[in-house]
């Protein structure tokens, strides 16, 4: 993405407040309606197989994950993500928090024990994330965005990180489709985001869009 070393904090930051604000966010909810609802359609066969295989798998939880994000402006909301772990994936995460592999607040191991064999199919193939379709149905997230923070990671946000909510979440982002994505430091990662909502645009959007379903084919995710 854009090399950013070169502008003032200050004038970055104003920039990307202003960027927010242009009238394409507010026209954008349509888009996302829309193509939510479209996607949900379509893919209606393959969320209820993958239901089913999440629960033969591993019975003793339901197939689907909640888990309390952060929106637009940090306000909370509950995301759905088809569950890959075990059922007390949560309780065991201050135990392996020294095997995280990311930097800056953001919790990945690339091969998390807690993960279960269905869902070592769905992180890599990122199908555990097609629930998150009712939640830009909802209005708490976009087709296209930054990914939805944990309020535990964005508590150790700085400022500027903080940028990443001043516009609605996504369910895929420029970092979701990068193919080096597991080695991108959260400082890069950080900047997609800021690069994003600087450029965005109709057209912008359903280029990424397009552009996911290659990379879940892939096989790239974690």
């Amino acid at each position: 993405m854009g090399a950013t070393a070169s502008t003032p904090p200050a004038v970055r930051t104003e920039q990307i407040v202003q960027a927010s604000r242009r009238k394409y966010w507010k026209r954008k909810r349509v888009f996302d309606f829309a193509a939510s609802l479209l996607l949900l359609a379509l893919s209606a066969p393959l969320l209820l197989l993958l239901a089913v295989l999440i629960c033969l798998d591993d019975p003793r939880g339901g197939p689907i994950f909640r888990q309390t994000r952060l929106g637009l402006g940090g306000r909370r909301f509950t995301m759905y993500k088809f569950r890959t772990m075990a059922v007390d994936a949560e309780q065991q995460r201050a135990e392996l928090a020294a095997l995280n592999e990311m930097d800056g607040p953001v919790f990945k191991i690339r091969d998390d024990p807690r993960v279960t064999r269905i869902g070592k199919f769905l992180r890599r193939s990122s199908l555990d994330e097609l629930p998150q379709l009712f939640n830009v149905l909802r209005g708490d997230m976009s087709i296209i965005g930054p990914r939805p923070p944990l309020p535990c990671e964005a508590a150790e946000y700085t400022d500027y990180q903080s940028l990443r909510l001043i516009v609605k979440p996504g369910l895929t982002c420029l970092w979701q489709v990068r193919t080096d994505r597991n080695a991108v430091s959260f400082a890069e990662w950080v900047e997609d985001d800021m690069e994003y909502i600087l450029n965005a645009s109709l057209w912008g959007d359903v280029k990424l869009m397009l552009k996911t379903p290659f990379v879940m084919l892939r096989g790239e995710g974690c």
